[in-house]
């Protein structure tokens, strides 16, 4: 029988959270960082060695050696450099064991080696990392030993952010500050004095055996296969999603969920996704800078422990061609500090005016800023699936369901919503199994930018991506829409208030209700409307790059001080810089696996067949087929060779445009993408023709089925 867990005991067990500080810190110690927490502010220094003091004395509890300021550069992933708290033996010889209140706030790290977009150069290297109080210290547990993490913002010298936390903080204070002005305008006696932004991150991932991983220099260098045939079965007969979970697989599940609770992830969703090998993780919904942070934690976590299984867990968002790729829903809502919802509609939405005002407001948006949330949600990845009928379209639009769209329509038309549409009852049919009530819409699959129920789902995000960037963009074009709100209403006066806002919501709604469709985003059909109804279309990620520094993004982010032009122009050059980047590790790593182990392997083969057919000759049997199979690999193999030395040529011009990014992204994407498509056809038909013993890799059936 398997070991009980008491999950209760376990959850939070390395995280020194709001209730251990209460705990173990003094009263007006304590008091001071909740204030903190809450409304802002510096700890002052007494205050700020006693937390570290206190923070340290429990992390050595629980056998940390070492500490870390943990941030989240412009790399996507994490960084993190150990320090030890020992310091220099006293006069006896004794080692001390320290940690102040300087070395918890802020922390020094070489801003030059990563990517800044030109923020900071090689000679200017100094970063400051800086303790972000409202996300909990925690400790890692691995080989390297116990070290306590400290989140932490990331900035340059000049003060310049070169992180996701950062900004998305700034975005925080800035929705909060607007959605308070609403809050107030309808309800005067609040006792709210803030809105937070929640997000749950739902992550898809590949789980494949490590040894045939490491047999597959496209999966090691690129995160994907860059060759491969497909098996004899994918995912046609629905068969995995939501299938019983293999032993293996349920192994490591159980051992994640144990590191991700004791880590204070509420990891509480696991089955099976569409693809063989596929599966997924969903957390509950947290205050949406912690769960940036949780769901980086995730990812780092399933690597480590899927290691331990001898498995290798894969992030990309299309790791094997022809089954469905990985994706990250961002499930984002609003609530004040006294429990609010603001995207919640109520029994009768149609009457929920504050509710309402607040729909049409993302609506709003949504429709304005459709550029920035495309940009958000790209990257070079999620080019392979994007609009591909496996994710959600390119182009973003909004789906509200049935109930609410017809709410909109109604306002839209007459200027107010008289009805709202009902749920019904579901009738089984079976005498033991009860009537269900049914919810009043549907959902739909295919929309970018989902209502469903109380927050809205943003489904382009890419499955290795953080959730930083489009929780922002998503936080900042709302501010933005509320804040105009907020001006117009304010204007308006108490008198003319009821009025103000009806009309406001006619508007809006009239005004942006181009972005609302809850059709089939796959159809084609959807393409031609979305251009009839002037959406911007952008078919993949260095299409979208430019809406960062359009002028209208940079009035946005400048007014609640998001970005700032050069940060923005900065994160324009690293999105050029990191597609160049990796499309030129990807054809790379085609070069050298066609040339020194596909093409030999074939040749090699090629000359068993020759062989074959001579002997045969020899003794007078026929050879037709073994010419036959020749014949058509000898074709294959000329054609991938001439393939890999096109591709060859190509890559070789595109290092010599280095100056410009942005020339030398759409070279890569208008002519080495090509190339590389060209080469692997035939790499590709080979292998569906070439002996098994002979080809140099596993192939899909062995990685995709065989864990």
């Amino acid at each position: 029988m398997s070991e009980v867990l008491n999950v209760e005991k376990l959850f939070g067990e390395n995280v020194f959270t709001l209730g251990k500080m209460q705990e173990r810190l003094p009263k007006k110690a304590f008091a001071e960082v909740k204030r903190v927490m809450e409304h802002g502010g510096e700890l002052d220094n007494a205050t700020a060695d006693v937390v570290a003091k206190t923070m340290k004395d429990w992390a050595v509890e629980h056998g940390a050696t070492h500490y870390t300021h943990w941030f989240q550069p412009l790399t996507g992933i994490t960084a993190e450099k150990h320090d030890s708290f020992v310091t220099h033996p006293d006069e006896n010889g004794k080692m001390l064991m320290e940690f102040s209140g300087k070395e918890l706030i802020k922390g020094e790290a070489d801003a030059s080696s990563f990517p800044s977009g030109g923020l900071r150069s090689t000679f200017e290297a100094r970063g400051y990392t800086v303790w972000d109080i409202t996300s909990p210290a925690f400790l890692k547990e691995d080989a390297t030993g116990v070290i306590l993490c400290i989140p932490t913002a990331f900035c340059s010298f000049t003060g310049e952010a070169l992180d996701k936390k950062t900004p998305l903080l700034r975005s925080m204070e800035a929705i909060s500050q607007q959605a308070m002005r609403i809050v107030r305008l309808f309800n005067k006696n609040t006792t709210a004095t803030k809105v937070t932004p929640s997000v749950g991150a739902e992550q898809e991932y590949f789980l494949i055996d490590r040894a045939k991983y490491l047999q597959r220099k496209d999966l090691i260098f690129s995160g994907r296969t860059l060759f491969g045939a497909p098996a004899p079965k994918g995912q046609e007969l629905e068969d995995h999603y939501f299938g019983v979970i293999r032993e293996r697989v349920g192994a490591f599940m159980k051992d994640l969920n144990v590191e991700l609770w004791k880590l204070g992830v509420t990891a509480k969703t696991q089955h099976n996704e569409v693809a063989p090998a596929q599966h997924e993780l969903a957390p509950v919904y947290e205050t949406a800078n912690i769960a940036m942070d949780h769901n980086q934690l995730v990812m780092e976590t399933m690597k480590k422990v899927a290691e331990r299984h001898n498995l290798r867990c894969l992030l990309h968002e299309k790791p094997f061609a022809g089954v469905n790729g990985s994706g990250k829903h961002d499930n984002w809502s609003i609530t004040t500090d006294t429990g609010m919802n603001l995207l919640d509609p109520g029994e009768t939405p149609n009457e929920n005016i504050q509710f309402l005002l607040v729909l049409a407001c993302v609506i709003k948006a949504v429709d304005t800023h459709a550029d920035l949330l495309r940009r958000s949600a790209s990257n070079v990845g999620n080019d392979l699936r994007l609009g591909a009928s496996e994710a959600p379209p390119a182009i973003v639009s909004v789906f509200l369901g049935t109930q609410l769209e017809d709410v909109v329509r109604q306002l839209v038309e007459t200027g107010e919503a008289r009805s709202c549409l009902e749920g019904s009852t579901l009738h089984t049919g079976v005498s033991t199994v009860p009537d269900l009530p049914m919810d009043a819409t549907d959902r739909n699959r295919t929309s970018p930018f989902a209502f469903t129920g109380n927050k809205f789902e943003f489904r382009m995000v890419g499955s290795s991506d953080s959730i930083g960037s489009p929780t922002t963009t998503i936080n900042a074009i709302v501010a933005e829409a509320f804040c105009e709100a907020a001006d117009r209403l304010e204007a308006a006066g108490e008198e003319n208030f009821d009025m103000a806002v009806h009309d406001l919501i006619k508007e809006y709604m009239t005004a942006h209700q181009r972005i609302l469709f809850n059709g089939d985003g796959y159809s084609k059909e959807w393409e031609k409307e979305a251009q009839r109804r002037g959406l911007p279309v952008f078919p993949g990620m260095i299409d979208s790059v430019e809406a960062l520094t359009t002028d209208k993004a940079i009035r946005l982010y400048e007014r609640f001080g998001i970005y700032n032009r050069a940060e923005l122009e900065s994160r324009k050059e690293i999105v050029y810089e990191t597609y160049v980047k990796t499309i030129h590790i990807e054809a790379k790593t085609m070069i050298d696996m066609a040339s020194k182990d596909i093409l030999p392997a074939v040749m090699r083969y090629t000359k068993t067949l020759a062989d074959t057919v001579a002997s045969l000759e020899s003794v007078g049997a026929d050879s037709s087929v073994s010419k036959m199979l020749l014949k058509d690999t000898s074709a294959l193999l000329s054609q991938a060779s001439a393939a890999l030395e096109d591709l060859k040529q190509k890559e070789a011009d595109g290092n010599v445009q280095k100056k410009d990014a942005r020339k030398q992204a759409f070279f890569y994407r208008d002519e080495i993408v090509p190339a590389m498509e060209a080469l692997r056809a035939p790499v590709d038909a080979l292998e569906m023709k070439v002996d098994r013993s002979f080809w140099p890799m596993p192939g899909y059936a062995d990685l995709l089925f065989e864990v």
